[in-house]
């Protein structure tokens, strides 16, 4: 059933999730998966990708994952859950938790100036002289004023941190004055690192592997790709005069924070599981290496929002999105999947994508090794085949006691006729909105419609103090919205009704 109300309410119902030998309906996930299958090897074959894998995230599980073609084309080897790949700006999440931890841990405030942290920055000429002083929250959102560079920043990957240290201090053009508008930095991100770093006391790379991958048993995932086994090596492409040509690899550098890290598929869903399980908030442990409530802020973005397309196949008919930058998240509402975070990675012989639906608790992503071969668009079209299969199931709202006493109270007042059932329950404005007498010429002008409503459907909350409902009728179903005020107790503020049409 879907419906709406004043509340703007879309009621899902779906089919759970599962895969063969790990649940108990191998029927849902498993039914589809041939179509998720030809998505990925239609990429695969029109943007001349070597090797992929791709994989689906459920309820804290890799519910499916698939590698295809090879990691290495002279000796063939395919392409396994196990196979290592960069994840470029997929790194940027990593960076940004680091970031949030660090806050949490007493040892920044995000409203501090970066230069509090990186020194060098202090003696920089701004562009005007109003120009704010860039922030460290001005970097996690990409509105330090820096110039979008991609693909310059991928190649700094391997600058020295000395060398870094000496390009900070000789300052940089800003494109625009800080905190005016969203504008993808690289560099931005390159300075973060380096606060983790001067924050942390320890190194970029050492400070997120005992924060966040050995906590979340990411073993084979890491920064020195160096030291990565040849067995497991994804070697990264790039493809030119149609044919593949072979990318340097590159090492560890001043560059790492902005899309230095390598992961297989097991160890990325780790990750992917963990963020997804910070939602939705909750009561009871919370032993995660970075807290729950933490995780949920890399969704916020900043007030500059924009409208933007869905990627893939169903982009050109879907609802547009409202999306904002959060941190190192693209975060959009989706009419069709709800809240989304995603990002892609784009990288000398590497493309890579991932996609959040904390709504439904499902990730899906791709790794591949080609230059920015990022796979979003069958990473989309996989959530929305989900979705039309009714294998999104919508994490409901719980029913809070305040929300379900008024309701059996505002459903007592339309049998009565009249408001008295609502004595001592009704707000300050309730009255002074709507007369006594109004509300029950109301109510008889819905009764000589509809008749009465002896039962409701399960109510569908929006929160602790608010609801739509339905109610069924005898001569048809009535929609309605209840609204409380932040009084204690809880009281009425808002009682919406309206007669559904056939």
């Amino acid at each position: 059933m879907r419906w709406t109300s004043g509340l703007a309410l879309a009621v899902m119902l779906a089919a759970p999730l599962s895969v063969a030998a790990q649940d108990t309906a191998p029927q849902t996930l498993d039914r589809i998966a041939p179509e998720i299958d030809a998505l990925f090897a239609a990429y695969q074959a029109e943007a001349h990708v070597p090797g992929l894998v791709y994989g689906v995230v459920r309820e804290g599980k890799l519910a499916y994952v698939k590698g295809i073609g090879v990691r290495d084309l002279d000796t063939k080897r395919p392409v396994t859950s196990d196979s290592r790949f960069r994840i470029a700006s997929m790194t940027k999440a990593f960076t940004a938790l680091a970031i949030l931890h660090l806050r949490d841990e007493g040892k920044l405030r995000l409203d501090d100036l970066a230069e509090q942290y990186v020194p060098e920055m202090k003696g920089w000429t701004y562009p005007t002289t109003d120009s704010p002083r860039i922030r460290v929250r001005d970097l996690l959102h990409h509105v330090g004023g820096f110039v979008t560079d991609d693909p310059w920043g991928d190649r700094q990957q391997v600058l020295p941190q000395a060398d870094f240290t000496r390009m900070i201090a000789a300052g940089v053009p800003f494109s625009r004055v800080p905190q005016g508008r969203h504008e993808y930095s690289n560099f931005g991100y390159a300075l973060l690192g380096r606060i983790v770093a001067n924050a942390s006391g320890m190194a970029y790379a050492d400070y997120v592997r005992q924060t966040i991958l050995t906590p979340l048993g990411m073993t084979a995932s890491g920064f020195d790709v160096t030291q990565t086994p040849k067995a497991d090596y994804a070697i990264g492409y790039r493809w030119e005069n149609a044919r593949w040509a072979l990318e340097p690899e590159m090492a560890d550098g001043a560059f790492n924070a902005m899309g230095g890290l390598q992961v297989s598929a097991g160890d990325y869903a780790k990750w992917v599981a963990f963020l997804l399980s910070a939602w939705p908030a909750r009561d009871g442990a919370d032993d995660g290496p970075v807290k729950r409530a933490t995780v949920r802020e890399i969704a916020q973005g900043l007030n500059f929002v924009s409208v933007a397309t869905r990627s893939g196949a169903s982009g050109a008919t879907a609802c547009k999105q409202a999306a904002a930058y959060g941190m190192g998240w693209r975060v959009a509402q989706d009419c069709d999947l709800g809240l989304t975070l995603a990002h892609g990675g784009g990288y000398p012989g590497y493309g890579s994508h991932v996609m959040l639906m904390p709504d439904h608790g499902v990730g899906v992503f791709a790794l591949s090794n080609r230059t920015y071969a990022g796979p979003a668009a069958p990473a989309w079209d996989t959530a929305v085949l989900m979705h039309k299969s009714g294998l999104l199931e919508a994490r409901q709202v719980p029913v809070s006691p305040a929300v379900a006493e008024m309701f059996a109270a505002a459903r007592a007042a339309y049998a009565a006729g009249s408001l008295a059932p609502l004595e001592g329950r009704l707000a300050m404005n309730f009255l002074m909105d709507r007369s006594a007498e109004n509300w029950a010429a109301e109510f008889a002008r819905l009764k000589a419609e509809v008749g009465e409503c002896p039962t409701a459907e399960p109510l569908a909350p929006t929160g602790a103090l608010s609801s739509a409902f339905r109610l069924d009728c005898e001569r048809g179903r009535i929609d309605g919205t209840l609204l409380l005020a932040p009084t204690m107790p809880a009281s009425i503020q808002a009682l919406r009704l309206r007669v559904v049409q056939p």
